[in-house]
């Protein structure tokens, strides 16, 4: 009868401790590369581009690197992670060749109101330019932080060093380190980065991204945060330069870097099969020859932008052919409800609803229903 019992007590340890391991908060990285298209994620290569030299050094280089007579080779050339393993294991919106598409909510096209959009979910209409001012809208990863499965568990990394202004820092109690900003010397690995950083002649409003992913992959596999955002910046730097040769070689290491940072979170058991990347864009750009580099209100294609995601949370749906439209807005919600946190009440504002994804496993909520896209109302 002993044995008995203490078998019987054994197998309901094991339950109990599997049922606790059940219950973990999902982990969430929301990676953002500014000012990337959707032509080149969907399209790769622009031929036009790629043999334009006003906008390439080396156009035979560049075509050896990138181009092909197939769209679905070239944009595997050019990113081969998002349609090796993203467009198998994951979802990409924004093909709008299949009328798919993703679309900017706010009015003004550029970065500032773009990454306001993503982290509140609201589409502000009052102007903020880019530049260091305390953004007055709540964003969904303060309100993690303040709940008692994510608090303390929030940290953002990004190469534009006006994101701690957009995500309100101050308010928002999580640390976001960006631009060139010193990192705390708490390990031999922080001391490297800011020496480094130091060396840096020609410092910009943006870090270089390798700078910025090394500081954040330094950090995760340190204290293991929950929710990381990282924003890196130079896609947007290259095409404003008017440089497409260096814009693309940029996104091929983009792909790389969110590679790699997958590789890592699929390898590390606290974050193994329970972590769900959310990537995009914070506005898009023109469509034309003359216009690919810019992006503003009254350019052609700087609103429409695209969005992939991976991780326990998301059917492997791959890439989306259906005829319809969701919005950058609808971000934060979809943060929420993944984590099984309530951003709408806390809001303060009105936010998109969340996209037809699962809900993490562990969590046992409902399926979300799609999103209805008038009903991101605007202030």
């Amino acid at each position: 009868m002993k044995v008995i019992s203490t078998m019987l007590l054994m197998a309901c340890v094991c339950l109990y401790a599997n049922a606790q391991q059940q219950k973990k908060a999902p982990n969430i990285f929301i990676i953002t590369t500014d000012g990337l298209r959707w032509q080149e994620v969907f399209e790769g290569a622009n031929a036009n581009l790629v043999n334009n030299k006003m906008y390439v050094e080396d156009t035979s280089l560049l075509q050896q690197l990138y181009n092909d007579s197939s769209t679905e080779k070239r944009r595997e050339k050019l990113m081969p992670f998002f349609w090796n393993v993203i467009a198998k294991q994951g979802v990409l919106y924004g093909n709008r060749h299949y009328n798919n598409k993703v679309d900017v909510r706010n009015i003004y096209k550029f970065s500032y109101p773009g990454y306001n959009e993503i982290f509140t979910g609201y589409a502000d209409r009052r102007f903020t330019p880019n530049s260091p001012v305390l953004n007055r809208n709540r964003n969904v990863l303060e309100h993690l932080n303040s709940s008692s499965d994510y608090k303390g568990s929030v940290v953002a990394f990004s190469s534009w060093n006006i994101f701690p202004y957009i995500l309100n820092e101050p308010r928002s109690n999580f640390s976001v380190n960006s631009g060139y900003e010193i990192l705390p010397e708490e390990d031999s690995a922080n001391i490297t980065l800011n020496n480094v950083q130091d060396y840096v002649k020609h410092k910009t409003h943006t870090r270089y991204d390798l700078l910025t992913c090394f500081a954040a992959k330094e950090y995760i596999a340190a204290h293991h945060p929950k929710v990381v955002a990282i924003g890196l910046g130079e896609t947007d730097k290259f095409a404003h330069e008017g440089r497409y040769d260096k814009y693309l070689m940029h996104i091929n290491n983009v792909d790389k870097m969110i590679a790699e940072l997958w590789y890592y979170v699929q390898t590390d058991p606290f974050y193994k099969n329970n972590t769900t990347f959310i990537i995009t864009t914070d506005h898009g750009r023109g469509r034309r020859t003359n216009s690919w580099y810019k992006h503003h209100l009254f350019v052609k294609g700087s609103g429409e932008v695209w969005m992939a995601m991976l991780g326990p949370g998301i059917s492997p749906a791959g890439e989306m052919k259906d005829d319809k439209k969701i919005y950058l807005n609808q971000v934060a919600a979809t943060v929420s409800f993944l984590t099984g946190q309530s951003f709408e009440k806390e809001a303060g504002h009105s936010i998109g609803g969340a996209l037809p994804v699962q809900a993490a496993p562990a969590l046992n909520l409902p399926v979300a229903q799609p999103a209805i896209a008038g009903k991101a109302a605007l202030k």
